[in-house]
């Protein structure tokens, strides 16, 4: 289901630093108590068998029990990450502080301002001037330098219209994304920040290997590269907001009613390209692209599909001969047709197997791109 969320920095006060280190203490309370009954009676405690068995004097007792189903959702993840990756690791990790988490038993509007119970006995979190509805989940969280809460709204989808004009996106790792329309939104920002990433990283994790692990200089340099990272992780998801927000208002204003996005999922199962091709791949936004995609649509009303794509890229969508392309240029060696591979093959081969067509197409239009532009506010229909 489709929701929004609003954000709000909080600071730091003593208050929210002794729920976040009381919801810690639960938390790693859960996973030790958890592994020790595995350990010693191969038992798997039931969610609601550990949330009666551990409570707490300082919370409310929903935020209690939240904090306890953090650590579940984390053990279904790696059950279900484990049977595609053996090596996966399960949580085990116990922090010192966890986020706190109110369900809607414990928010309440009280003269204009937000109220987050702690339970009997305890005084509440209180933000002064909420001008918002009623949320239906908040989240207080550490951001490195200040806490954050995270409201969340659910927004029931609107109605999805089925029938009218079918749009096809060939999501791409050099290009976000091309459209069957006839466009592609440049992903060349995306792919620099993301080597930008993995270079800060191994700078960093180089010099603190060369370090006594946990010596002062360590632990500084341990620090700046959570701080660094964490700086361009905002970066990457702020510019991925941006392109997947400009896309779906694009199609929109264009009167698109369905769109249909090629189904990626497993395309790195079983490929070796090399190093460098690897790497690429590993570094790929597509399932958050398509995730950004899909509620977004249908928070406008379009319906949402995923359509499996294989050798969508390489069939020929005049004569159907299949062909490998070298570049962005495919040129069919069968019929002559040559067009931009993202734009004129990818997505009109998936938008005609959604419709269940075969193409044919004469003449084309050249490809016209979307430079994505960080520094201003989100898009509102590149197209219109």
């Amino acid at each position: 289901m489709p929701y929004a969320v609003r954000r709000l920095n909080l600071g730091r006060t003593p208050q929210l630093d002794a729920l976040a280190l009381e919801c810690g203490r639960l938390y790693s309370l859960t996973v030790a108590t958890f592994w020790r009954v595995v350990r010693k009676k191969a038992l798997w405690l039931k969610p609601s068998s550990m949330m009666r068995l551990l409570t707490s004097g300082v919370l409310h007792a929903h935020t209690a029990d939240a904090t306890v189903q953090a650590f579940y959702s984390a053990l279904k993840s790696w059950r279900v990450r484990r049977k595609t990756n053996p090596e996966t690791k399960p949580p085990s990790n116990r922090p010192r502080y966890f986020g706190v988490t109110y369900k809607s038993t414990a928010i309440r509007l009280r003269d204009g301002s937000l109220v987050l119970s702690n339970g009997r006995g305890n005084e509440p979190v209180v933000i002064e001037g909420w001008a918002f509805d009623l949320p239906c989940l908040v989240r207080i969280r550490w951001r490195g330098d200040q806490y954050e809460l995270v409201a969340t709204y659910s927004q029931p989808a609107a109605e999805p219209i089925i029938e009218g004009r079918v749009a096809a996106l060939d999501l791409g790792e050099v290009h976000v994304a091309g459209c069957s329309d006839g466009w592609l939104v440049n992903g060349r920002e995306l792919r620099s920040l993301r080597r930008q990433r993995e270079k800060t990283k191994q700078h960093l994790q180089a010099k603190m290997d060369r370090k006594k692990k946990g010596s002062r200089r360590w632990r500084r340099l341990k620090t700046a590269k959570t701080r660094q990272l964490r700086k361009l992780d905002r970066r990457l998801g702020d510019l991925l907001h941006k392109a997947t927000t400009g896309i779906v208002s694009t199609l929109l204003n264009t009167g698109v009613q369905t769109l249909v996005v090629g189904n990626l999922k497993g395309i790195r199962d079983g490929l070796d390209y090399g190093p460098k091709s690897n790497q690429k791949l590993h570094q790929w936004l597509y399932s958050k692209t398509t995730f950004q995609l899909r509620y977004k649509a249908e928070r406008v009303g379009m319906a949402f599909e995923l359509q499996e794509e294989f050798y969508t890229s390489q069939t020929c969508p005049s004569c159907g001969e299949r062909h490998k392309p070298n570049g962005r240029v495919y040129r069919c060696s069968g019929c002559g047709f040559t067009g931009h591979r993202d734009v004129h093959v990818g997505p009109v081969n998936i938008r005609a197997k959604y419709l269940g067509e075969t193409p044919v197409v004469a003449g084309m239009a050249p490809a016209w791109g979307i430079r994505l532009r960080p520094h201003l506010p989100v898009a509102r229909g590149w197209a219109a």
